[in-house]
């Protein structure tokens, strides 16, 4: 009888001691605690701590707090202007409302992560059919992505589910056209590479001909300017010289002048000799002095 009151004893301990584990819950930070009671959610807890639920009668499970990351599968689209495209995407999504969850996905991530699937795809496909495929390559810096979210709206919401964001890793064309489009690419560049350099020819040529007018007018303004001075100064030099010529005494030292620079000009160099007649205008000053200084030192008498 002690042996049986013993037994029942330890017994009720464990149950007594398996009861209370069974009453505390621990609800982490990154987590939601769901207690469930004959299969129903009657309370979801969001803090984190320790609480209280009954044993035997209520159990709990967890969803993740966190943000929560999901590889799309990879699929192609079809852009505006027919070009297929192979996209490879992933979506930054949380649970935003447990209860919603729980009922619309029976608290599921994989149910969870289908739903994602299908409207992000959709709303990609619906995306990427309205862009020509320039614009999608070109859209790859955040504004498909934002187009992407933007077409996926309150999609998500009946779901519980945040979609945060949606990134493309790979963006690009099926490897069987990938030759052919990058030769089309090369070849429109090509193109409007050639199309610049002949822009660019007219532009240097026009640059070119206007310079040459340019230059042709300032040498005719020069040419007639220099046409104007030379005239100037011929008109100076033919006053200069009547002038000279109008005073005797004047004419006469001009020539004397005028005579000694041709006979410096002809005797220039080593050498030289220079030969004149008696009746040379020339030979006719250094003469004419020559005998006026004789005659002067004829004239003076002898001591």
């Amino acid at each position: 009888m002690k042996k049986f009151v013993k037994i029942l004893i330890v017994v009720l301990a464990v149950v007594i001691l398996v009861g209370a584990s069974n009453c505390f819950v621990v609800t982490e930070q990154n987590e939601y605690t769901i207690i469930r009671q004959f299969g129903k959610v009657v309370d979801i807890r969001d803090e984190a701590g320790v609480s209280f639920k009954l044993p035997f009668i209520q159990n709990q499970q967890t969803l993740p707090k966190t943000v929560l990351l999901y590889d799309l599968p990879v699929s192609d689209v079809i852009t505006k202007d027919k070009k297929t495209m192979v996209a490879d995407s992933f979506v930054l999504w949380r649970i935003s409302d447990p209860q919603k969850f729980i009922q619309t996905l029976n608290g599921s991530i994989s149910n969870g992560e289908s739903r994602l699937s299908t409207l992000v795809y959709n709303s990609m496909k619906n995306t990427i059919s309205g862009m020509n495929q320039t614009e999608v390559i070109s859209g790859r810096d955040g504004e498909l992505a934002s187009a992407i979210k933007a077409g996926v709206g309150s999609g998500l919401d009946q779901y519980g589910i945040e979609l945060i964001a949606v990134e493309t890793k790979h963006l690009d064309l099926p490897d069987d056209n990938k030759d052919a489009v990058y030769q089309r690419m090369i070849s429109e560049r090509n193109n409007i590479a050639a199309q610049y350099t002949a822009e660019g020819e007219s532009e240097a040529q026009m640059i070119r001909s206007e310079t040459d007018k340019e230059v042709e007018i300032m040498r005719s303004e020069a040419k007639a300017q220099a046409e104007v001075l030379e005239a100037e100064g011929e008109a100076e030099y033919m006053r200069i010289l009547s002038d000279a010529y109008s005073d005797p005494d004047k004419a006469e030292f001009y020539n004397f002048v005028r005579s000694l620079d041709a006979a410096k000009a002809s005797l220039s160099g080593e050498n030289n000799v220079l030969f004149l007649s008696q009746d040379s205008p020339l030979a006719r000053i250094f003469y004419d002095n020559g005998l006026e200084a004789a005659q002067e030192v004829t004239a003076v008498p002898e001591p």
